[in-house]
């Protein structure tokens, strides 16, 4: 089933839906345009745009009507013409991606009555379609390459930011059309920091150096952690890092369909818990992720839903040492029928540079 059809299956005759957020236009069109709004009904569906996206848009689009917004043809305008045209009574938003100034705006504007709907806008993405999943494939697949070129460039006396900059020019070079997130670049001390910013560190000899990043490839996300070792570890590092690596692999034999993403988290925890370290792993184990870098449903231990079919989410278990260092080990993973498949490549072995 197109992603469009499954818009229409929220819908009865006189409803519709109004998408605003760049995900949900992207999911229904399967095209990215930066800025639009697009509306659906049983009767129609309709994509608004302006002259810097509309030949795009127009090329591109498909299963909608696809219409120019101008000086003369307002969004508004553009809207209540779908609204009539389509005899739309009640119409489906997405709160969770509207400012209060914006939703009034619609509210007083539009001739339809809007309907918080988010969530089952949205719900529809728990679960990949195949072509999504190569996507998703594709886009760890550049980030993999990324993470091999990056170990070659890692010197002592370099900063966190110049490592960061390399690592984003490693993930264009290597395919990447965006960047997922900031990366995270952290060194030393600084590893402690499950969100740490890089700045103007240097790295030197006996640092854990983590690296949180991932890449836009055709509008989908890709995520991975990889924690290196500059020069050499420590017993105490080597044993945290043995840790976490158990933690991910105890979570990813968890993982299936079905399975509450309470349970994967637990599975994890309770290794990291085992070895004494459990005060300083703070964060859920991990969460589902595509069009964006966090999507629900989480693997965290507050989710006690099962966990569906073809759902991709991160598994990425740390252990952070106020003040010393800290070590996160992360892949994205595709949940199946009897178990799941990490689509990252890169080793996971500790690396020492």
């Amino acid at each position: 089933m197109r992603n469009l059809e499954k818009y229409l299956t929220l819908l009865d005759e006189g409803q519709g839906l109004l998408l605003t957020s760049r995900y949900s236009r992207h999911y229904g069109a399967e095209f990215d345009i930066a800025e639009g709004v697009a509306i659906v009904a049983k009767a129609g569906c309709r994509y608004f745009t302006d002259s810097r996206y509309i030949e795009s848009a127009q090329h591109d689009i498909k299963g909608f009507e696809v219409l120019e917004v101008n000086a003369q043809n307002s969004y508004f305008s553009r809207l209540n013409d779908a609204i009539e045209a389509y005899g739309i009574k009640q119409l489906g938003y997405e709160e969770n991606y509207l400012t209060v100034a914006e939703f009034l705006e619609y509210e007083e504007k539009l001739n339809a009555k809007l309907i918080p709907m988010n969530a089952k806008i949205s719900g529809f993405r728990a679960t990949k379609e195949e072509w999504e999943l190569e996507v998703m494939k594709d886009a760890q697949a550049i980030a993999d390459r990324a993470f091999s070129d990056i170990l070659g460039r890692i010197k002592v006396g370099m900063t966190e930011k110049e490592l960061a900059a390399e690592l984003i020019y490693a993930m264009y070079k290597n395919g990447a059309e965006g960047l997922s997130f900031d990366p995270i670049v952290v060194s030393g001390p600084n590893t402690s920091l499950p969100h740490g910013v890089p700045g103007d560190r240097k790295l030197c000899e006996g640092d854990f150096i983590t690296m949180d990043f991932g890449v836009l490839y055709k509008g989908y996300c890709s995520d991975m952690t990889r924690t290196v070792a500059l020069g050499y570890a420590t017993e105490e590092m080597k044993k945290v890092y043995d840790t976490v690596l158990e933690a991910q692999l105890a979570g990813i034999a968890a993982t299936r369909a079905g399975v509450t993403g309470q349970t994967i988290d637990a599975a994890a925890r309770k290794v990291i818990t085992d070895a004494g370290y459990g005060e300083y792993f703070g964060h859920g184990y991990g969460h589902s992720l595509g069009l964006e870098i966090h999507e629900a449903p989480n693997c965290n231990a507050r989710n006690t839903e099962p966990m569906p079919l073809h759902a991709v989410a991160s598994a990425e278990p740390g252990i952070y040492l106020p003040g010393k260092f800290g070590v996160r080990i992360e892949d994205v993973v595709i949940f199946t029928e009897d178990g799941c498949i990490d689509i990252a490549s890169s080793p996971k072995n500790l690396i020492v540079i």
